[in-house]
């Protein structure tokens, strides 16, 4: 049996298993007998979907490995001459191995779930899994009438056209797994909120059946999304981090979800409030998943990250999609209840719901920048585009009030809470006014907002590490997980706003023996060599950095990549690290001469934007740590 009959052979079976699941969780949930404990029969069939389902997945991966050109997806996106590495990437970066991806996801933490939710009310875990499952055979009826990966292509061609050049990265390679953990995991609470509403299993248990769920689909959003920055920053030969491209916010727009729910479980978890809130937070989660899985799949989007375009799986995905709201806001209407919410203004609560606020107009003012360009082409066939001024502008004074309560909201007591130590906050807010003055000293003038930014970051700062002092003094047991990622946040801020307002960036040409010369810089063109690589050619510039100021020498070494099979140009830029900034230089040739282009940029604090975002994952992982015990 080829890998095409084999992979074919387990996705129909793991359809037939899903099926399977289905008609067994309605017949039990329509049993006239007491359901008490989870029937056996629905852990075997999940443990053997599960299985299937990663085989299937398997038997794709040994196809990249072995170059198997008789499946349409191998041939399109490999090649014998690319590093193994990159053949086993391959399996996941093109349309057909991510959705085999996603659904593989989806399965395997159905199983985790009812597995570890042993605890959880019988009826309640099934009517979960029946929605998980609801979900899974949508997107494999999807996947195998019309994105299957294992379709074959006749005749076998002896070569693949391989995978696009600029996907031949390590963090690339790695960033759509950890992605997709973030988007897909969100499923998992979607189906438990639909289970929840339908058995009516509620307060701290259905908060307790969630929350490791909740975080650990946040960590693996918040690693996707930085390591997909980091690619976006040295592979795309743009030298930012954040674009604001539709697709890249495609992926914000759940995490800011997941950040609002997880604070909202506390809530619940401790005073049995705001259950309602939190089932749509769980509900909007997924649905902005699928919603982002659209945009990048309907070829809607015009986005240097989108690798689908077939308007027919577009609406495939807007149909399931329409469906999935309507079903779930009909379940969720038809079992809603007026909740009576009394919290005092300084409380605990208010400040987590204030967070919530925040986080729900972050992401009305991306999800409007989205999908208004789409509307406006639709109506009026003009075709627009929303860039950095418009969520800069409406985001960046947002950021303001919400770091100050970032700060002060964790002190807060539950119920009812008296600030006593007024003089605190002063003195902090003092000593980040004065650091602010030595920042603009050393580094230059700065707007009123970016003052205003600086200022917030640095008393998100100061404060939580007075507060991390203080409790140690007191030898109090604190949440070291909030303290983390309050910490990485404030430090994601201020060097981003340092990165922003004293970014240098040059624009020139120039030929071999050339140099320029500007503010404290000189920049000498030495030499070009040819170089081969595995599957490409390079010519590699040699550059010679000369900074006046500390009498500094570096040597800087762009590419221009040929990829042999695809004779595509890549245009790969050499980066000089270190803890205070980040020398920055791309070439490109133009019109096969002998001059350059030469792109050279100076960013301030680059290292300490993916060391702050690593910072706020490791306060959740220890979050999760801390939960599982």
């Amino acid at each position: 049996m080829n890998l095409s009959n084999f992979g074919n052979l387990a996705i129909f079976s793991t359809l037939l298993i899903t099926l399977f699941i289905i008609i067994y969780s309605i017949k039990f949930l329509n049993s006239k007998d007491e359901i008490l404990l989870f029937p056996n029969k629905l852990i075997m069939l999940s443990l053997f979907q599960t299985t299937i389902s990663i085989t299937s997945f398997f038997s794709l991966l040994i196809g990249f490995i072995i170059s198997d050109f008789s499946l349409l997806s191998v041939y399109q996106n490999s090649h014998t001459l690319k590093p193994i590495f990159y053949k086993i990437s391959g399996t996941w970066g093109n349309h057909e191995g991510s959705m085999l991806l996603w659904i593989n996801i989806m399965i395997i933490f159905a199983y985790l779930f009812i597995v570890n939710s042993r605890n959880a009310e019988t009826k309640y875990r099934i009517f979960s899994l029946l929605a998980q499952n609801v979900l899974i055979f949508g997107f494999l009826f999807f996947l195998f009438a019309n994105s299957n990966p294992f379709s074959l292509i006749f005749p076998i061609p002896k070569e693949g056209l391989g995978l696009n050049p600029i996907l031949q990265d390590p963090a690339l390679a790695i960033h759509p797994p950890l992605l997709y953990v973030g988007f897909v995991g969100s499923s998992i609470y979607f189906s438990a909120a639909i289970g929840s509403l339908l058995s009516n299993y509620k307060g701290k248990a259905f908060a307790n059946s969630i929350k490791v769920w909740v975080m650990t689909s946040w960590i693996f959003q918040t690693l996707g999304i930085t390591f997909g920055s980091i690619w976006a920053y040295y592979e795309l030969g743009w030298g930012g981090f954040w674009f604001w491209d539709p697709v890249e916010n495609a992926s914000l727009m759940p995490w800011f979800v997941m950040t609002a729910l997880f604070h909202s479980l506390l809530v619940l978890e401790k005073r049995e409030t705001l259950y309602y809130w939190v089932i749509i937070l769980c509900l909007l989660t997924f649905t902005l998943s699928v919603t982002g899985t659209f945009l990048v799949r309907s070829g809607i989007l015009n986005s240097v990250h989108t690798f689908a375009n077939d308007p027919s799986r577009g609406l495939y995905i807007l149909i399931f999609l329409s469906i999935m709201i309507i079903t779930s806001t009909i379940i969720f209407l038809n079992n809603f209840r007026r909740e009576k919410y009394n919290f005092f203004i300084n409380s605990k609560e208010t400040f987590i719901l204030s967070n919530n606020w925040f986080m729900m107009f972050y992401l009305g003012t991306v999800l409007i920048g989205t999908v208004y360009p789409i509307f406006t082409e639709v109506l009026n066939n003009l075709s627009i585009s929303v860039g950095p001024p418009y969520y800069n502008s409406i985001i960046i004074p947002l950021l303001i009030p919400f770091l100050f309560l970032m700060a002060i909201g964790p002190q807060a007591k539950w119920i009812k809470n008296e600030f006593k130590k007024y003089i605190n906050i002063i003195i902090i807010l003092a000593i980040s006014i004065f650091a602010n003055l030595s920042i603009s000293y050393l580094f230059g003038k700065m707007t009123v907002l970016s003052n205003l930014i600086i200022i917030s970051s640095l008393f998100l700062i100061s404060y939580t590490l007075i507060d991390l002092v203080n409790l140690i003094k007191r030898k109090i047991k604190f949440n070291i997980a909030r303290i983390i990622s309050h910490l990485g946040f404030g430090f994601l801020i201020l060097s981003i706003g340092i990165n922003y307002n004293f970014s240098l960036e040059k624009d020139f040409n120039l030929k071999v023996g050339d140099q320029k010369s500007f503010d404290d810089f000189n920049i000498r063109f030495i030499s070009i060599n040819l170089n081969e690589g595995a599957n490409y050619k390079s010519i590699v510039g040699k550059f010679k950095i000369t900074e006046n100021s500390n009498l500094s020498e570096e040597n800087l070494y762009p590419e221009i990549r040929i990829y042999n099979n695809s004779e595509m140009l890549t245009h790969e830029a050499s980066i000089k690290s270190d803890l205070v900034k980040d020398l920055y230089l791309t070439m490109s040739n133009i019109n096969r001469s002998d001059l350059y282009n030469i792109k050279f940029q100076k960013k301030p604090f680059m290292i300490f934007i993916w060391v702050s975002s690593i910072m706020i994952c490791c306060g959740g992982i220890i979050r999760l740590i801390e939960k599982k015990k």
